[in-house]
C-alpha cells in the first residue's frame, strides 16, 4: 500500500470539508426567519429575544460567528443545539448508529439484488432475462421512495401484519427484532440503488466478456461458469465497487423522506427537524459529519480499488 498516496488523499479532504463548512454556514444563516423567535414564540419580548441571541452569539457579525464555530469544531466541539438543550455531538452520536444500520442494510439489499441480476442480464444479452432486468432497473429508478415505502407498509405491516412498520431497534439489544424493523425501510431505500448497481454490473460485464483474457480462458477448455465467475466477474466488479462506495456515501444523507415514513431516528430525520426549527449548530454539525463520512468512504473505495487491481497506479 502506498502510504504517501493515502496521506495526500487525507490532506485533500481538508479544503473539501472547509468548503462544505463555509457553504452550509452561509446557506443556513441566510434562510429567512429567526431561530430565537421560533424558540421563544411570537409573544416573546424584544428584551428576551436580545438576551437569548447574545447567549448563543447570534448578535455578532456572521464572520465572527463562523470563526467561533469552526474553532470549536477543530477542538472537537460541534456546538450546542439551540432547540434541544444538548450538544450537537451528543445528538449525532445518538442518531448515527440508526443511520449506519439502515445504510448497511440497504446496501446489502441492493447488492444481493443487483449483482446477480446484472450478471444474468449481461451473460444472456438480448434474452427475456435481459429485458426483464432492464425493465426492473428502470422501474426501480423511477418509483419514488416515499410511494414504495407507503405501499410496503400497507401490504406487509397493515394488511398481512408480517413485519413492523419501521421504528429502530438496536441490533445489540435484539438482533432478530432489529432485522424485522429494518427490512421494510432497507428494501425501500435499497431498491433504487439496486437498479443503479444492476445497470453498472451489466455494463461492466459486457465490457469484460469480450476481452482477450476471457477468450483465452475459454480456449483452455474452462467451463462458461468458471470463465464468467473467476475471470470476467472479478474484473467487472471493480467499477461496481466504486459506484457502490459512492452510493453508500449518499445513503447516509439521502434517507430523509424514508426516515420520516418509517419513524426511523436517523441523521436524516435530525437534519429535517433542525432545518425546520432553524437550529443552526445542529444543521452545520450534522452536514459536516456526513460530508466527512462521505469523504472517508471515498478514500476507502480508492484504496480498495488499488488493492484489488494492482494495475491501477496510486502514485
Amino acid at each position: 500500500m502506498n502510504y504517501r498516496h493515502v496521506a495526500i488523499r487525507v490532506l485533500q479532504t481538508v479544503p473539501v470539508l472547509f468548503g462544505v463548512s463555509v457553504v452550509v454556514f452561509i446557506i443556513i444563516h441566510s434562510a429567512p426567519g429567526d431561530p430565537v423567535v421560533n424558540l421563544l414564540g411570537i409573544q416573546a419580548t424584544e428584551e428576551n429575544v436580545a438576551q437569548l441571541r447574545e447567549a448563543y452569539g447570534l448578535n455578532e457579525p456572521l464572520y465572527v460567528q463562523y470563526l467561533h464555530w469552526i474553532s470549536g469544531v477543530l477542538q472537537g466541539d460541534l456546538g450546542q443545539s439551540i432547540t434541544r438543550e444538548r450538544s450537537v455531538s451528543a445528538l449525532i452520536l445518538s442518531r448515527l448508529p440508526a443511520t449506519l444500520f439502515l445504510a448497511v442494510a440497504s446496501m446489502v439489499v441492493a447488492t444481493v439484488i443487483a449483482i446477480p441480476a446484472g450478471v444474468v442480464s449481461a451473460v444472456r444479452k438480448g434474452s427475456v432475462s435481459d429485458h426483464t432486468v432492464t425493465v426492473g432497473a428502470l422501474t426501480g429508478i423511477s418509483v419514488p421512495n416515499f410511494w414504495l415505502g407507503l405501499i410496503l407498509i400497507l401490504v406487509f405491516a397493515r394488511t398481512f401484519e408480517l413485519l413492523p412498520p419501521g421504528n429502530y431497534v438496536s441490533p445489540a439489544a435484539n438482533p432478530v427484532e432489529s432485522l424485522k424493523h429494518v427490512l421494510l425501510p432497507a428494501i425501500t431505500v435499497g431498491t433504487a440503488y439496486a437498479a443503479l448497481l444492476a445497470r453498472q454490473t451489466r455494463s461492466s460485464m459486457l465490457d469484460n466478456i469480450n476481452r482477450e483474457y476471457v477468450k483465452m480462458a475459454k480456449s483452455k477448455g474452462l467451463s462458461s461458469r468458471k470463465v464468467f465467475v473467476r475471470h470476467a466477474l472479478k474484473q467487472a466488479l471493480l467499477p461496481v465497487i466504486t459506484v457502490a462506495g459512492l452510493q453508500f456515501g449518499y445513503l447516509l444523507s439521502a434517507t430523509v423522506v424514508v426516515e420520516q415514513i418509517f419513524a426511523w431516528p436517523g441523521m436524516g430525520r435530525l437534519i429535517w427537524s433542525a432545518v425546520r426549527q432553524q437550529d443552526y449548530p445542529t444543521v452545520q454539525g450534522t452536514v459536516l459529519v456526513i460530508a466527512a463520512l462521505f469523504v472517508f468512504i471515498n478514500l476507502l473505495v480508492d484504496m480498495a480499488y488499488a488493492y484489488l487491481d494492482p494495475r491501477v497506479s496510486v502514485s
